[in-house]
C-alpha cells in the first residue's frame, strides 16, 4: 500500500524549495539516471550528492545556453575544428553562459 499526500503542493511553494539546488537539476542525469529536479546519487543509489555529475551539468549547458566559442545553438554540442567535444562536454565560455542566464 503506498500513501499519497492529501493535497499537491502549491507551485510557490515547490519553487521555494527547489530554489537553491543547482539549475542543471532541471534535466535528468545522463550518469547516474536521476529524474528531472531529483538529485544526483551514486551509481547504485546508495547515497545521494550534493551536487549534480559534471555530464548533467553538460547536458544543461547544451540545452540552455549557445556557445560563443564554436558558435552553435542550444541542444547542439558543442565541437573542435568540426569534432565533437569528448564525453559530449562544452567549452567553459557554453557553461558560463548558461550559469548567467539562470541567475
Amino acid at each position: 500500500m503506498t500513501l499519497r499526500n492529501a493535497a499537491p503542493m502549491p507551485e510557490n511553494l515547490r519553487h521555494f524549495m527547489r530554489a537553491k539546488a543547482h539549475p542543471a537539476r532541471s534535466v535528468a542525469c545522463p550518469h547516474c539516471g536521476a529524474h528531472e529536479h531529483k538529485p544526483c546519487t551514486t551509481i547504485s543509489g546508495r547515497r545521494i550528492l550534493t551536487e549534480p555529475h559534471p555530464g548533467r551539468r553538460y547536458a544543461w549547458a547544451r540545452l540552455t545556453a549557445c556557445c560563443p566559442r564554436c558558435q552553435v545553438t542550444p541542444t547542439v554540442p558543442c565541437h573542435l575544428d568540426g569534432m565533437p567535444l569528448a564525453g559530449e562536454a562544452v567549452h567553459a565560455e557554453r557553461y558560463t553562459e548558461a550559469e548567467r542566464t539562470a541567475a
